[in-house]
C-alpha cells in the first residue's frame, strides 16, 4: 500500500495556547489527528498521511474549511488516514482543536 504525504500551511492564524493532544483512530475507514503546539509565528502547518491517493484538492479544501474556521496559529496537525470521508475529517480535526485547547476529553474515540 503506498501513502500519499501532503502538507498544506495557513499563515496569519491567531496563536492558541494548549497541550498536544490526539483523537480517533487509525483504523479502517477512519483516522487520527494529532495536535502539537509549533512555534511558527502565526502559521498552521498540517501534514497528512493518507491511503487514499489523488484527493489532494479535497484535502486541501478540508484544511482551508478548518483554518477558516478556527484561525488556530503556533500549532502542527498530524493526520493520519485510512480512508475518512471529508466529513470525517472535518469532525475529528473540530475534536482535536477542541481537546488541544483542553475545552474536550483528553482521549476521543479509541
Amino acid at each position: 500500500m503506498t501513502i500519499e504525504n501532503l502538507k498544506y500551511r495557513f499563515d496569519n492564524g491567531t496563536p492558541i495556547q494548549g497541550a498536544t493532544a490526539i483523537v480517533g483512530v487509525l483504523g479502517s475507514g477512519n483516522l487520527e489527528v494529532l495536535v502539537e503546539p509549533a512555534a511558527l509565528n502565526g502559521a498552521c502547518e498540517i501534514e497528512v498521511s493518507t491511503v487514499a491517493r489523488g484527493f489532494g484538492a479535497i484535502w486541501q479544501a478540508v484544511m482551508k474549511d478548518f483554518f477558516a474556521r478556527h484561525r488556530a496559529g503556533d500549532i502542527r496537525i498530524s493526520v493520519n488516514d485510512a480512508g475518512a470521508t471529508p466529513a470525517i475529517v472535518s469532525l475529528r480535526l473540530d475534536q482535536a482543536i477542541e481537546t488541544y485547547k483542553g475545552k474536550g476529553p483528553r482521549k476521543v474515540q479509541p
